[in-house]
Order: structure tokens, then sequence, then C-alpha cells
């Protein structure tokens, strides 16, 4: 198996409801160890640029205003098949799909309001990290 880096984002309607501290538990438990992480408050444009490959979608606009709508919890995390892992402990998007002892299964109000993200493939994890964290912010 192959120890890999994976950006993980925990999304503002999981902070607002101070619940940080679980999801990163239940990351760790999962064999998940944080080597970057920084709590920010995105502005529009830093939302709209990194949901930029959604922006012809229906719902990019009301993405951003959510995404901008409180502080999010930007992370780095690294382990054994670290995407994959870490998409297994997040669950499925839509929370009534998610497999019990899950992120979303556990937290998450509706699909929109789903309290994590994680990137879904190699070089979307690199320009995730990327986009938030330089080099020398990743200790690990």
């Amino acid at each position: 198996m192959a120890i890999e880096r994976t950006f993980s984002m925990i999304k503002p309607d999981a902070t607002r409801r101070n619940l940080t501290g679980a999801i990163v538990k239940m990351l760790e438990d999962g064999g998940l160890t944080v080597i970057a992480s920084k709590r920010v408050w995105m502005s529009r444009r830093e939302a709209e640029g990194f949901y930029a490959v959604h922006k012809e979608r229906p719902f990019f606009g009301e993405l951003v205003e959510f995404m901008s709508s409180g502080p999010t919890v930007v992370q780095v995390l690294q382990g054994e098949n670290a995407i994959a892992r870490n998409r297994e402990i997040m669950g499925a998007t839509n929370p009534a799909d998610a497999a019990e002892g899950t992120i979303r299964k556990e937290f998450a109000q509706s699909i929109g309001e789903n309290s994590v993200h994680g990137s879904d493939a190699p070089d979307t994890a690199s320009e995730e990290i990327a986009y938030w964290f330089s080099e020398t912010e990743i200790v690990g």
C-alpha cells in the first residue's frame, strides 16, 4: 500500500456546530494523520477559485455562497491510500446513502451541507493542497 497525501475540508455547517474535533478524531481513528491544518474564512473569490471546476453548474452560486458563509478547516491528511481512505471515512455525498459510522451519516444535514470535502484523485489532491498550503506549512 502506498503512503499518500490528500486534501480534506471541514465545511461551514460543521464548524458552525463545533464538530471540528469530532471529525478530526474520526479521520485520525481511521488511520489518517493531519500534517497541515488551518481555519480559514473563505472570501467569495477564494470559494469561486477553489470550486472553479463547477463554474458552469447550476449550483455554483449557491455553493460559493455557502462556502463563504463561515469558517472552514482546511487540512492535508497523510496515510496509506489516503485519498480512498478519506473518502471511505467521509461516506457518500448524500447522507441518506452514507454508511453507518461515516462522517456524513453522523453529521451531514443535507447533500449540500454535508460537513466535509475530500479530494477524489491524486491530481485533484495536489491541486487542492497547493490552493491552500505552501510546502513549508506541511509538516509530516
